[in-house]
């Protein structure tokens, strides 16, 4: 802040108040509720102006100079809220909690919750279709512990790792909205500038402490019933992660009601820059069409859509869960189940996250009207799956259950279309309860009351033009003319006397203004007891409800992969405990998706005997696509969807590592072939024989020796050391002889044919190396002058000259090399100057002899 704490005495008690409370709250914007506005001062309005656009304009002096002040409409906060937490900006909303009428001086303000990017829960501040995670990290010895929490689920995973790559990979699969870390910890590079990043003090990662927070939060003796009481790293986590979601919600969590364990053998591991290669759920272009994700996604829910999201970024490795999955694919096929289960599942709502805003208290009146049409389907799905001849789907037929009761009660208290807020009234259903309906009459119905009393008034008295009446000012009154005001009975007390009339007030009377003027007040507060009471009872099947929404995520997820496997041509795979990879007809399903050109579908085979494929061919040729689509075809395997392909089998795979294209890391001083050398470290560290590798132009980013002696060593150390399943796409044709050194490594090649000086990409794999690299064809296809090309190709037949008298000096052979040029050996320049329809018999026997010798 600009101003320091020792000027604020020379504010006005508004700004005072205002500098106490933002002093609590250092690290956040302050939203200071004024009347209809939220307004900012200082240093949080000249940043809250630039993200939203707003106006900054100024509010009085300090230390002689204008206050920077910038506000926005309360009622069109949550617009302006979702702005700053996508830029990672935590904002802590303060409200008027006095009554300006009781109060001498400002009225009395206080922050009632905190919203920052991992803890909201608002659904108009959250991604529908994408988690919103909170990610708490702890070192401990030689230990990195995760906390991972979904606020608006309840998901609470923890997870301990053993290095520094493990963890960037983790942070990359979860790609957290808030990243909590200790302030003395120094995270990799990489995660020091996310979006998002919150330093804590040290002190509240203390594993005493957050055990004792851990074990208060389930009410437990100790944590062996969750699996993880030897995680002592991410049990310092979680209790970090714990305390801070206290602190910004400032109420209990009852929807956190266990622990996860996650561990790493779980699951197919895949580092960072695998996953943007694979561009499983993102895409450079932002356009989601692009992505498998994209592709595979036709979920009916948004909770549904989670669930897809999470299984394709944690492929798994256990064969009986897999199994599982496509059993229950291949029943909702045979048995035509998934359309009809698809269609009702359109009618559920996201009760995963209302579930959650339920237990907050922060649940709004249109959440619980989507929870009850979601009850109002579950026994139309029951009828739907108890027809279904799988094991697994009845499981989840059991967990969806129903819950009559609390749709019963739904269906009573709250009105078909209520108003977004409980403040604004009118949610309670008429007859659900008596008082709430006699006040609510009362408000409404006040002038049937004065025409009824105004009526018996003038029979009892005789006086025809009595009236009872109503102002602001003297609020409800009988007035008599002037002339009858001797009329007047007894009971009637003067209450005001005017030039030609009294007005009187009776008992009747007084006691229902009394009840009138307070009905509209106490009829919104009572609406508001009656609404929390119907939360708090609701709240009480908060288990139940969460378990029904973890069942209709996953149904949704099985139900959606029948239904592309039905529309996209997709096939069950066979997972084996023996070694290899399988792939008869494979396809990019996203390249087919998108491309108007139909697929050329490829075959993909690795066995014990083949375990490296040495890719060669021309740029634009499909290799890239190929070894792309073999990785998302392994990976569909292992989330349990059918897959691109006319069969496919695989053995165990543990984990997936690409090396594909070029990027620089310039703000980390990682020039593109330093960031090339690095992934490429990594996959030689860490791959296993089970590994499925993808090495794209290793090499590419240095001189023509160097990149080609790094390319062989690579593909050596791959084949002869790790022994891992790897295609290893290149340029140099000197890897092909590879081939011939070692039993498992084969070569393969991407086909093209020339048609005059143009390149037809025939995009089919067929064994054996390439024999051109087909450079200059691309060049004049991406428009290269033509003037460019052919000094191109002057400048390649110099080299190639070269090469090959250099190579005839150095090895005295003669032999014809089939990647030198064709001009360049006395024998293929005899044949050009030759026409062979001008050759007699004898002259041709001769001109055999003649290349005979040549070529010897």
């Amino acid at each position: 802040m600009t101003t320091k704490s020792k000027t604020a005495n020379q504010h006005t008690p508004m700004m005072q108040q205002y500098l106490r409370i933002k002093s609590q709250h250092p690290d956040t914007l302050l939203f200071y509720r004024m009347g209809d506005f939220y307004e900012l001062f200082f240093d949080d309005a000249k940043k809250a102006a630039q993200i939203l656009d707003i106006t900054l304009t100024s509010r009085g002096h300090s230390a002689g100079q204008p206050i920077p002040m910038a506000g926005i409409p309360y009622h069109a906060a949550e617009g302006y809220l979702a702005r700053l937490l996508k830029n990672g900006v935590s904002v802590a909303i303060c409200e008027q909690v006095g009554d300006p009428a009781k109060s001498k001086g400002p009225v009395e303000r206080k922050v009632v919750r905190i919203v920052t990017p991992g803890t909201v829960t608002d659904e108009a501040l959250l991604e529908d279709r994408q988690d919103n995670l909170l990610v708490a990290v702890s070192r401990l010895e030689n230990h990195v512990g995760i906390a991972c929490l979904d606020l608006t689920s309840g998901k609470f995973v923890l997870q301990q790792l053993s290095s520094e790559e493990e963890l960037i990979s983790e942070i990359e699969r979860l790609n957290p909205a808030e990243l909590l870390c200790s302030e003395d910890d120094k995270l990799p590079t990489h995660l020091n500038e996310r979006r998002g990043l919150c330093k804590r003090p040290p002190w509240h990662f203390d594993l005493q402490s957050a055990t004792q927070l851990v074990l208060k939060q389930f009410n437990t003796h100790d944590l062996k019933g969750f699996g993880c009481e030897h995680l002592s790293a991410a049990i310092s986590a979680a209790g970090c992660l714990l305390q801070y979601v206290k602190d910004t919600q400032q109420s209990a969590l009852p929807h956190i009601q266990g622990i996860a364990v996650e561990n790493s053998h779980e699951s197919i591991a895949l580092d960072a820059s695998s996953r943007r290669n694979l561009e499983l759920d993102t895409h450079p272009s932002g356009d989601m069409r692009y992505t498998l994700f994209g592709v595979l996604d036709k979920t009916a829910t948004a909770m549904g859509s989670r669930c897809l999201r999470r299984w394709i970024n944690r492929p798994l490795r256990n064969h009986n869960t897999l199994n599982g999955r496509y059993a229950c694919v291949d029943t909702l096929l045979q048995q035509q189940l998934y359309e009809t289960v698809q269609s009702s599942l359109r009618q559920v709502g996201d009760i995963e996250r209302i579930s959650s805003r339920i237990a907050l208290k922060s649940a709004r009146p249109r959440d619980l009207v989507v929870l009850r049409n979601t009850l109002a389907v579950l026994p139309e799905l029951q009828a739907q799956l108890s027809g279904a001849e799988n094991s697994h789907l009845e499981a989840l037929r059991q967990q969806i259950g129903e819950q009559p009761e609390s749709l019963a009660l739904l269906q009573r208290a709250i009105i078909d279309n209520p108003p977004v807020l409980i403040r604004d009234g009118g949610v309670i259903a008429a007859g659900y309860n008596q008082e709430l309906d006699e006040l609510r009459n009362l408000s409404q119905n006040a002038d049937q009351f004065l025409l009824d009393m105004e009526s018996r008034e003038r029979e009892t008295t005789g006086i025809n033009n009595l009236k009872v009446n109503y102002n602001r000012v003297h609020g409800y009154y009988i007035e008599i003319s002037r002339l009858h005001a001797d009329k007047a009975p007894a009971h009637y007390t003067r209450k005001q006397t005017l030039k030609s009339a009294e007005r009187y007030i009776t008992e009747e009377l007084k006691a229902f203004e009394d009840k009138v003027l307070s009905a509209r007040e106490k009829s919104l507060a009572f609406e508001k007891s009656l609404y929390d009471e119907l939360l708090e009872h609701i709240g009480g099947s908060l288990a139940v409800i969460q378990q029904c929404a973890t069942a209709l995520a996953e149904l949704d997820v099985l139900v959606n992969f029948a239904e592309r496997a039905d529309t996209l041509n997709l096939t069950q795979p066979l997972l084996t405990d023996d070694p290899g990879l399988e792939i008869e007809g494979g396809r990019h399903l996203v390249v087919e998706q998108v491309s108007d050109i139909p697929f050329v579908a490829n075959d993909l085979s690795f066995s014990n005997q083949r375990r490296m494929l040495v890719i060669t061919g021309p740029n634009m040729g499909g290799k890239s696509t190929y070894m792309r689509q073999s990785a998302l075809i392994v990976l569909m395997m292992h989330i349990g969807c059918y897959v691109p392909a006319k069969s496919a089998s695989c053995g165990p795979i543990d984990k997936i590592f690409t090396r594909i294209g070029a990027s620089d890391d310039l703000a980390g001083g990682r020039s593109t072939f330093m960031v090339e050398m690095s992934e490429t470290a990594n996959i030689l560290h860490n791959a296993t024989a089970n590994s499925l590798i993808l090495m794209d132009e290793i090499g590419r980013g240095t001189s023509t020796f160097d990149g080609l002696s790094l390319a062989w060593a690579c593909a050596d150390y791959l084949a002869k050391q790790t022994k891992a399943f790897t295609l290893f796409a290149t340029h140099y044709f000197e890897l092909t002889t590879l081939a011939d050194e070692q039993k498992n490594i084969h070569n393969i090649h991407l086909d093209a044919m020339e048609h005059g000086d143009k390149i037809i990409f025939l995009h089919s794999v067929k064994d054996g190396p390439a024999n051109q690299s087909y450079g200059l064809q691309v060049a004049s296809l991406a428009g290269v002058p033509k003037s460019v090309i052919a000094n191109a190709k002057s400048k390649l037949q110099q080299l190639e000259d070269h090469a090959y008298l250099q190579q005839q000096a150095e090895t005295g052979n003669s032999q014809l090399d089939i990647f030198s040029s064709k001009e360049c050996h006395p024998a293929v320049c005899l044949v050009e100057e030759v026409n062979p329809d001008n050759l007699s018999p004898r002259q041709a026997l001769d001109l055999l002899y003649r290349l005979k010798e040549l070529v010897e």
